[in-house]
């Protein structure tokens, strides 16, 4: 396991097109939240998104997972950021040992200044019951990062096998990670295309997935 500074300034390339409706801002500061992602629509370009506003606005952001994000998908959602930026993007395998990964992370994030986002991408299996010592693990670092810093976990939701629900998923460990701390956000494709549904603790927003990010 290791950290390492993303090299950001490789993707300066691009001038992002002006949108009328304007980039989303996802104001989550001190937020920690489980965020269920209804199948490859997304989920990891939120929490790239959400980085880049973070950086943007001079924080710091630990990036944990177990696969790095698509450099070309990267460069994208990055490229309205400066090379200067890079150094505030920190990278790190989410492999072997979970706890120790974590320790990592609080430690980190203890000790490098402005850290204001910690993202867990795919933090857990695709499927099946999320382990209990995991859950345990992720509340561990919920409670010992500063109370200021966002903390976002993002995975696989599942679909309601009862028929009870009317929502498109579900996410597992609802009841397991409330309890631990976490809000409860989905992300979800309402249709094919682009159009996406943020569903939040409080209500929901209606977003479009394009390539430097989300727009209202």
């Amino acid at each position: 396991m290791f950290l390492k500074k993303s090299n950001v300034g490789k993707y300066q390339c691009r001038v992002p097109l002006q949108r009328s409706m304007g980039r989303a801002r996802f104001e989550a500061s001190g937020k920690h939240i489980h965020l269920a992602v209804e199948g490859s629509i997304g989920g990891t370009s939120l929490g790239l998104h959400m980085a880049t506003d973070v950086i943007e606005q001079g924080g710091r952001v630990l990036w944990a997972s177990p696969m790095m994000p698509d450099n070309v998908r990267f460069g994208q959602i990055f490229s309205h950021l400066s090379i200067a930026h890079s150094s505030r993007y920190h990278a790190m395998n989410l492999v072997g040992d979970f706890d120790q990964a974590m320790d990592i992370l609080i430690q980190t994030s203890n000790s490098l200044p402005s850290v204001e986002l910690v993202v867990l991408d795919d933090w857990c299996d695709s499927s099946g019951k999320i382990p209990a010592a995991r859950i345990a693990a992720v509340q561990r670092l919920s409670e010992q990062i500063d109370p200021s810093i966002c903390l976002l976990l993002t995975s696989k939701g599942s679909i309601d096998a009862s028929g009870n629900s009317k929502d498109a998923i579900v996410a597992r460990g609802r009841e397991a990670m409330s309890n631990a701390g976490f809000e409860i956000w989905r992300l979800e494709r309402p249709k094919d295309g682009a159009h996406r549904i943020l569903v939040q603790q409080d209500g929901s927003i209606e977003l479009k997935l394009e390539e430097e990010g989300y727009f209202l």
